[in-house]
């Protein structure tokens, strides 16, 4: 649902503040590096294989016409062919696309089908306000899962994000909000009680389903004491109005929500956020595009179909790469480079190309991150085999300070890490 400017800027009353509100600790220290952060982009269609992947491999390429909007940023980018999750084709194994395992096939894997995304959380915990933000137009892509296999929604309006981002509660809201969470938190303690004795008196099989309930519990528990103690703290004050002078489009509203996360990054509200392109999002009002995003995948051999596809998916890539300027146009206290240096921004999909509904050869690219970048990589074995997409998470993880060798599918790791 679209906001106009009028819903948008109500309530609106800061002025742009300084960055690091909230963690003038590190700019404090010299010594101290600054934390990384995450940013992960994703469509549910993937990438018209023709017009995404470079022609050429190696750190040379040349730049593909759908990414021609990144080409500032190619000595920076890692874009990988041949690289999926070995699933059927077909829709419903896209939501697979930060997991590498699809819901009914998750309790045979250590992480379940908990997101990448999500993994990140919760090792940054409650070192930040929001351990995830997740943001799109539309709901449906179903990018984002927590560890009990719940799925995470976005907001999915960019009024909300704000006030979920920078919105201060009054004094009254915030009294009744603490005593909501005194509330729950006394629930809680009710039910672990209640867990205990019947834990006393469970089978091995109970058992085993007990304990992701135990576990869910004191992540529920966790996160009220996050709550509380973030409760008490100011938000750092934005104008996000520039964004909504005149018609509220697609790309002004995108505009909006990667300027949103990426001053949520700078003031260390969050360092986990992901941003989606749904499916059934119209384009229209983007140059050349008639039709629905949803319809344009299903474009046979017409050519003109074709063209707005792409158009399209360029458009997403465009404001990707908007954010990424952005992000590296922030300099980091203390000479330790950009924000997009200290960002491991990973963009792609759980479907190949929706033309075909191939869930082979998925798009993927990563940037920043301060990655040994290799340009355009063809990831296959010696057998000619498609590599496991999981290997790159775990590159992914590595760098994010997350000490593990393997996550889900995964059959190695890729080389990308320093």
């Amino acid at each position: 649902m679209r906001s106009t400017r009028r819903t948008f800027l109500q309530g609106v009353g800061g002025t742009l503040s300084l960055p690091l509100l909230e963690s003038l600790s590190f700019a404090d220290k010299p010594e101290a590096t600054p934390p990384l952060r995450f940013l992960v982009v994703g469509n549910p269609f993937g990438m018209h294989p023709e017009h995404f992947f470079p022609k050429d491999f190696g750190k040379e390429f040349t730049m593909s016409p759908t990414l021609q909007s990144l080409d500032w940023l190619q000595d920076r980018l890692t874009i990988v062919s041949h690289t999926d999750h070995n699933m059927v084709s077909g829709h419903g194994r896209e939501i697979s696309f930060l997991s590498g395992v699809l819901p009914t096939d998750a309790q045979a894997f250590p992480e379940k089908n908990m997101s990448l995304d999500q993994l990140f959380a919760r090792h940054v915990g409650s070192q930040v306000r929001y351990p995830s933000v997740g943001a799109a137009l539309d709901a449906g892509i179903r990018m984002s899962w927590t560890a009990n296999g719940v799925e995470k929604l976005p907001f999915t309006d960019p009024q909300a994000l704000f006030n979920h981002l920078f919105l201060n509660l009054t004094p009254a809201e915030k009294s009744a909000r603490r005593q909501s969470l005194e509330r729950n938190r006394s629930i809680l303690d009710t039910v672990s009680r209640q867990f205990d004795n019947t834990l006393k008196r469970a089978s091995q099989t109970d058992r085993q389903r007990l304990d992701q309930f135990q576990t869910s519990i004191r992540e529920l528990e966790n996160t009220l004491a996050d709550r509380t103690t973030w409760l008490g703290r100011d938000k750092p004050e934005f104008d996000i109005s520039q964004h909504f002078v005149g018609q509220a489009t697609i790309a002004n509203n995108y505009d909006a929500i990667f300027d949103m996360i990426a001053y949520a990054f700078e003031t260390d509200l969050t360092r986990v956020a992901s941003i989606a392109f749904p499916a059934e999002l119209n384009y229209t009002d983007i140059d050349g595009v008639h039709r629905s995003y949803h319809g344009c995948t299903h474009n046979g051999r017409g050519e003109d179909l074709v063209q707005e596809l792409v158009a399209i998916e360029s458009f997403q890539i465009a404001q990707l790469a908007r954010c990424l300027k952005k992000l590296d146009g922030i300099r980091e206290p203390h000479a330790h480079g950009t924000m997009l240096d200290n960002t491991i921004v990973l963009f792609g999909s759980g479907m190949g190309y929706g033309g075909t509904h191939s869930n082979r050869n998925l798009p993927i690219l990563v940037a920043g991150g301060n990655f040994r970048h290799q340009g355009h990589v063809d990831a296959r074995d010696n057998a000619g085999h498609n590599m496991p997409l999981c290997n790159l998470y775990v590159a992914l993880l590595q760098r994010f300070g997350i000490e593990r060798d393997s996550f889900n599918t995964s059959t190695g790791r890729f080389d990308l890490v320093i």
